[in-house]
């Protein structure tokens, strides 16, 4: 199943943020430390390229993340040209404070009364722009929920007298390219449920843990997941839990639902759900199925 997800109310916030984007100084991308590029909206680097404005790349939740690929994604981030980026948990104000200098020296021409840094914060739902805002003006100002697409209209707040900054919508794009993105992003919770079939997402993302932190679930769950996939990951989870329907049969979806929200609040350990290399990986892999689809088609119509 392809999941895309794209409510009316993201294209009317696209077509404003272009308009701001005109009278902006940079742009501050929050995405989730878990997934950097799969929850960075393509969107938003068109608009910002069209502009030619800096980015601060906030990889925020990067507690729930791990330490060694979220540094290897920040390397790769700092190597490219008119990029910072940063490691934070926007929930701890001291990781925050990082923010306003990081983006000033991005744009160092505005930093007076006169001329005031004008930030605008843009990411994907539910990755945390509204809490970032809140830590950064020390008080709740801005709308935070624990479901995606919370805020719906743009904010504007005035950090000091010398920056300005303004919160946008979270935005996801009209079509995900790659599906294991959109199964990514469903399992960290930046799409409408309405939008997906949780035992699917569920049996996506314990494959992918199955890959890299296999450990991590055997703890967790006192499994010993030697030749498993992932649906045998959910089977055990419901029996291990006693999670069962009428007639005996282990209850799939919430033992889907427990393993979901355990890697989305941390509970199972800190995950990264890609790294740059396995990111490098999966489009080389798209690339060549694209490939053999054309060549197939051509062949179909000769």
């Amino acid at each position: 199943m392809a999941i895309q997800w794209f409510p009316g109310h993201m294209n009317a916030a696209r077509k404003k943020a272009a308009e701001t984007m005109e009278i902006t100084d940079l742009v501050v991308e929050v995405v989730d430390a878990r997934l950097p590029e799969a929850s960075s909206n393509p969107m938003i680097h068109e608009l910002r390229l069209f502009r030619q404005r800096p980015c601060l790349k906030v990889l925020n939740k990067a507690d729930l993340a791990d330490p060694a690929i979220t540094q290897a994604w920040l390397e790769f981030y700092n190597a490219q040209p008119n990029i910072k980026a940063v490691a934070i948990s926007c929930k701890k104000p001291g990781d925050a404070s990082k923010v306003p200098a990081l983006c000033q020296q991005l744009a160092p021409h505005r930093n007076s009364n006169i001329k005031p840094l004008r930030m605008m914060t843009m990411g994907i739902p539910n990755v945390g722009k509204s809490t970032l805002i809140n830590a950064l003006l020390g008080r709740k100002v801005a709308k935070v929920g624990d479901e995606p697409a919370v805020t719906k209209n743009q904010q504007k707040f005035e950090l000091s007298k010398k920056i300005l900054m303004t919160d946008t919508p979270g935005m996801l794009w009209p079509k995900i390219q790659y599906p294991d993105d959109g199964y990514m992003l469903a399992a960290s919770h930046a799409v409408g449920r309405n939008a997906v079939n949780d035992e699917e997402v569920a049996t996506f993302l314990a494959n992918n843990l199955l890959q890299r932190y296999a450990g991590l679930i055997a703890q967790r769950y006192s499994l010993d997941v030697s030749g498993f996939d992932g649906t045998d990951v959910i089977e055990a989870i419901a029996k291990r839990r006693g999670y069962v329907e009428r007639g005996g049969t282990p209850d799939i979806d919430k033992a889907a639902q427990v393993l979901l929200v355990d890697y989305r609040t941390g509970v199972l350990g800190r995950i990264s759900l890609e790294s740059p290399q396995s990111r490098k990986v999966m489009m080389e892999e798209a690339k060549k199925a694209d490939l053999i689809k054309t060549v197939l088609a051509t062949d179909e119509r000769g």
